[in-house]
């Protein structure tokens, strides 16, 4: 499946996890953009519609949780994957992510080769999803 022309939205206030993105992502043929806030994100999301949200869930104006939970309210932005990308491991904040709408989730520090597996896994459950009658 390729990728060439799959758009990356990056939620997370942490600019040096924004750079790994950037460079990681994109070098794997992603084109990827970044919102330090849920505001900016929702500035991104207003002007172009990515493929694939990462989301984080410390943030300073909202958390990643409950804005995941306003995108997958929203008739927009209800069918894009968010795979939330976060320090917290414990089972608590991980039930609520896939509660309240991410397909999947992912402890920092991030492994490159498992993130892009997550985002490749979920491109192919969609395309798998759009065969299915």
């Amino acid at each position: 499946m390729t990728n060439a022309k799959k758009r990356v939205l990056a939620v997370d206030d942490d600019a040096s996890v924004c750079e790994f993105y950037e460079h990681a992502l994109r070098l794997g043929g992603y084109d990827v953009e970044c919102a330090p806030s849920a505001a900016k994100a929702r500035d991104a999301l207003a002007k172009r519609r990515p493929d694939i949200i990462l989301m984080d869930i410390m943030m300073p104006d909202q958390d990643g949780i409950s804005f995941t939970r306003e995108l997958r309210a929203d008739a927009k932005t209800s069918d894009i994957p968010i795979i939330v990308v976060s320090g917290l491991a414990d089972a608590g904040t991980l039930n609520d992510a896939l509660l309240f709408g991410a397909v999947d989730y992912m402890v920092k520090p991030i492994e490159l080769d498992a993130l892009k597996g997550k985002i490749e896994r979920t491109f192919a459950a969609l395309e798998r999803r759009k065969k299915t009658p």
